[in-house]
């Protein structure tokens, strides 16, 4: 039948996962990074997804697709609420999934104090200035927030001797690149430290950054680190 159902622009998604949070039915899952409507039969049409999206990714259009099975959303609906996980991947952004770690502290529980590593103030990317003197000769460090409580060492290995930017394009609903690309275009930057978690919507800010680099116009030496949900660098 033709109806009027979403679609998802591959090239505007960023990958933050607010439309499948805020698709009840669990049409959309975000699947190696990107959007993507994966049961076509739970999408009702009515667009509950289409305010979520920060990139504008998400639009109507009337096309040829199977009716929409409420009964088939209620039974699915049913299995999320009673805690069993169905034999796909549950809709939802994956970086949103309740995990839980084993804390392996001190045999003699002595608890170790550290010192901040924080060179400046604000370090929100919405905040701070964008020719701010803190940026002359700057390494810098773009990081999402919550690289900071997932890995230990965040600010001796990381923050140290470099300026700390911190952003989450999930929960910030905005596009970095341009704010970004101001700051290593107009201040003397000697070199980029990306550091993101390993969950999909982390990607924007990567994302963000990399262009902001190549808008730039500048040559500067750059590297991206992922962090694991439970505190391990996995990649960089």
């Amino acid at each position: 039948m033709v109806r009027k159902i979403i679609r998802i622009d591959d090239e505007k998604c960023n990958g933050c996962g607010l439309c499948a949070a805020a698709c009840h039915e669990g049409a959309i899952e975000i699947v190696n990074g990107k959007a993507r409507l994966v049961r076509e039969n739970f999408c009702d049409g009515f667009g509950d997804c289409l305010p979520g999206c920060p990139t504008g990714a998400i639009s109507f259009e009337e096309r040829e697709a199977p009716e929409y099975d409420e009964a088939a959303v209620k039974k699915a609906k049913e299995v999320r609420m009673s805690g069993m996980q169905p034999e796909h991947h549950e809709g939802g952004c994956p970086g949103s999934r309740m995990m839980e770690f084993k804390q392996n502290g001190d045999a003699n529980g002595e608890i170790r104090k550290s010192v901040s590593r924080l060179a400046q103030w604000p370090c929100q990317i919405k905040l701070v200035p964008p020719r701010a003197p803190f940026f002359e000769k700057a390494k810098l460090l773009i990081a999402a927030d919550c690289t900071a409580y997932a890995y230990a060492n965040m600010h001796e290995e990381f923050m140290r001797g470099r300026v700390t930017l911190i952003g989450c394009p999930k929960l910030d609903a905005v596009d970095y690149t341009e704010k970004l690309t101001e700051i290593i275009r107009d201040n003397d930057i000697r070199s980029v430290t990306i550091v993101r978690m390993e969950v999909p919507c982390c990607g924007g800010l990567q994302r963000a950054a990399e262009m902001a680099l190549r808008n730039s116009g500048k040559f500067i030496p750059w590297q991206v680190v992922t962090i694991s949900r439970d505190g391990r660098i996995i990649d960089g």
